[in-house]
């Protein structure tokens, strides 16, 4: 019954998966065509952003310049592409399998069967994991897949391992918002709450690097760990990222678990 489930899910994610996946691929494939042009302007480029204020440059996580690797992909693909993806797919599969079907009337047929409550909500939870594995997967394929035909060939492991940290953020975001769509049962309530705390985070996280007095702000966001630099230019791993993101995941996917199997449904 449960592979039902999962496959009627898999189905019912596939058309917003696969757009998002061919978004991500176009996106993240454009901006490694022009890491070269980047890379080769490095002297124009730090010239030009000396005319900044330090303060904006370190908000933008741009201290070590567009033509560094890791800040380049961190500031044009980990940071302004994947919370926006992974916002988007997080929180229209996380609400779908309890607010949104209950809303339109759909949940009472699975729960009539003999599945429980939780193996229901587990089969998709397994689907929100896979569709973030797929778009991960794609964004970061597509770069190292051009780099060589652009003179750069980059390194796969360390892409891998941030790749590790992009899905673990996904996921965490997915499970956040899961576990409001059970508790509040409104699909817009949890994708507005999720969003919202999204665009808080990004804009304390700037404040806490602009004002340097201010930086225990950026603990309380998102974006903090959420930095692949280190990774991308020197192979180190993102432990506190992945170690925060995967707590918050699996917290909340249980919490989500627990509730929906206490949860009265009726309005």
């Amino acid at each position: 019954m449960i592979a039902t489930v999962v496959g009627l899910e898999l189905r019912r994610s596939r058309s917003l998966v696969g757009w998002m996946a061919v978004l991500s691929v176009a996106y993240a494939g454009i901006m490694t065509l022009m890491y070269p042009r980047m890379a080769e302007s490095n002297q124009a480029l730090q010239a030009y952003m000396k005319v900044f204020p330090k303060e904006i440059i370190a908000a933008f996580g741009m201290e070590n310049g567009l033509s560094d690797v890791g800040t380049f992909f961190n500031v044009y693909v980990f940071s302004m592409l994947w919370p926006i993806v992974a916002a988007i797919v997080g929180i229209l599969l996380a609400t779908r399998p309890v607010a949104a079907d209950l809303d339109r009337g759909f949940l009472e047929l699975p729960l009539a069967t003999r599945i429980s409550r939780r193996r229901y909500l587990l089969a998709g939870i397994g689907v929100q994991f896979v569709a973030m594995l797929v778009l991960v997967v794609a964004t970061l394929a597509i770069i190292v897949l051009i780099g060589p035909l652009v003179g750069y060939p980059f390194d796969v492991a360390r892409f891998a391992v941030a790749g590790l940290l992009l899905l673990s953020s996904g996921c965490a975001i997915a499970a956040v918002t899961a576990l409001l769509a059970v508790v509040t049962l409104s699909r817009g309530v949890a994708g507005g709450v999720v969003a919202g705390a999204l665009v808080v985070m990004y804009l304390l996280n700037a404040v806490a690097k602009i004002d340097p007095g201010l930086d225990w702000l950026s603990y309380l966001t998102a974006f903090r760990y959420l930095d692949p630099v280190a990774t991308l230019d020197s192979g180190t791993w993102p432990l506190d990222g992945l170690a925060v993101f995967a707590l918050v995941a699996a917290a909340s996917w249980l919490g989500a678990l627990w509730a929906f199997g206490r949860r009265d449904l009726l309005p």
